[in-house]
């Protein structure tokens, strides 16, 4: 259960009494799930359109405000066959349930844009996958579960009349300050153009690979959505490839800026009934500047720089060539950056790469930068320390995860939630989640099966 997003919407008195409540208010006994929708939508999957897409596993159950007044919507995931659910049966597994709910809240308290997870339920139901599983369930929060998807089923069916119905509610509902203007289509496209873009700068910066970039995983607000075989990059590998079933490297780590325009291009394409096609190309056109903008402004500060200027961008290019010529660990690299000084006591720095020599040239020039910024060199220290992490989830440590809690063991889960939720403070009881994993655990592809 995640009591503090819980306390968010005011629901912490569902959790006083977890086997009554929750039971009757989110099963098949309660009065909202009688209400609860199964929505329809499309999406281009590995670039195919395919309009036989829907929620085949999940229920919208209720619209919540949160303290700050904040609409969000409240979705069971794996609550069994629904009209779109084809062939399936409905249901999730244990695996990917976790798998969602720890990847979540990581990215949440890295500040990343996301989906949440409010409680993971388990079952003694058996599921066939790949192998026999234990099914699951979870109540997930969003601001709504929209996704390009939605707009693009009812622009390709023709069916206008309830895409009109969409877009009014969306003003509406999700965009209310752009309902009375008279460029609220052009708005709403920008404003899902900028937010996209902001969001895939985020991963971008702190090594975060989707590995499903569908249409019908992306979301209208610009949050991480839909949770499959993603992976926090190890060694830095700017082609690593986190689905296993994505042979081709659609979704490779560094396809992922180009691939979300592609998708962008999808989305405005349902918008040429309200737009001109020069208005579209020059929503479009603003992608690629505030990505580049807000990647930049993330990666100054991951490299202590108040600003960025020519030698910076060079220092920083340099740096991140090392880390992939020599494998080193994407985020450890970044942290083990947090503490060099001028004093010249720097061995951890030079023991973190191989070519020493490289390492002790390449930190006299970036010392030599940092100490032209004018600022205290802790003040330069405290503000990294409050971006570069000391934990992310790596896959290795929700494997294991995944392993205890199939034998009913959450207390790994827990401890390792714990200290995703503080990623940036280091504490000697999560000592165990700082380090890079063993070789035979790094930049492991996973299956989309769920």
């Amino acid at each position: 259960m995640n009591q503090p997003l819980a306390n968010e919407f005011g629901l912490q008195a569902l959790f006083s009494d977890e086997a009554h409540c929750l039971a009757q208010i989110f099963s098949n006994g309660g009065a909202l799930h009688d209400n609860a929708v199964a929505q329809k939508y499309g999406g281009h999957q590995f670039g195919h359109w395919n309009p036989d897409l829907g929620d085949g596993r999940g229920l919208l159950l209720a619209e919540v405000t949160n303290k700050k007044g904040e609409l969000q919507d409240l979705h069971l995931k794996g609550a069994g066959q629904t009209p779109y659910s084809r062939f399936g049966d409905g249901r999730a597994v244990l695996r990917s349930t976790l798998r969602e709910y720890l990847a979540s809240e990581a990215l949440h308290h890295l500040g990343i844009p996301s989906s949440r997870a409010l409680c993971l339920f388990t079952s003694t139901h058996p599921v066939q996958r790949e192998e026999l599983e234990s099914a699951a369930m979870m109540i997930r929060s969003a601001p709504s579960h929209i996704r390009f998807g939605h707009i693009e089923y009812f622009f390709h069916t023709q069916q206008k009349d309830k895409l009109q119905q969409l877009f009014d509610f969306v003003f509406k509902t999700y965009f209310p300050s752009l309902c009375d203007s008279k460029q609220r289509y052009a708005e709403l496209l920008l404003q899902i153009v900028t937010d996209t873009a902001k969001l895939i700068a985020c991963w971008q910066a702190y090594g975060f690979c989707h590995g499903v970039m569908n249409t019908d995983n992306m979301s209208i607000h610009g949050i991480t959505f839909d949770y499959g075989p993603y992976g926090f990059l190890d060694n830095f590998q700017p082609d690593f490839v986190c689905n296993h079933s994505d042979s081709a490297g659609r979704y490779a780590f560094d396809q992922q800026p180009g691939v979300a325009l592609w998708n962008l291009n999808a989305l405005a394409y349902a918008f040429s009934d309200h737009l001109e096609e020069a208005q579209i190309a020059e929503i479009l056109s603003q992608y690629e500047p505030t990505l580049l903008q807000e990647y930049s402004r993330l990666m100054a500060s991951r490299f202590g720089f108040l600003a960025m200027g020519q030698h910076q961008n060079a220092l920083l290019n340099e740096y991140m060539q090392q880390m992939e010529t020599e494998q080193r660990d994407f985020n450890l690299s970044f942290r083990i950056l947090n503490s060099v000084t001028g004093s010249g006591a720097n061995q951890p720095f030079l023991n973190h790469f191989i070519d020493q020599q490289w390492a002790a040239n390449w930190l006299s020039r970036y010392l030599e930068q940092v100490n032209r910024q004018d600022e205290v060199e802790q003040d330069r220290h405290a503000r990294m320390n409050k971006v570069n992490p000391i934990y992310v989830l790596r896959n290795y440590l929700a494997q294991r995860a995944i392993e205890q809690a199939e034998q009913g063991d959450f207390s790994f889960s827990e401890k390792l939630l714990e200290a995703l939720r503080t990623p940036f403070d280091e504490k000697l009881e999560y000592q165990e989640f700082s380090k890079a994993p063993p070789a035979s655990a790094q930049c492991v592809a996973l299956s989309c099966s769920s």
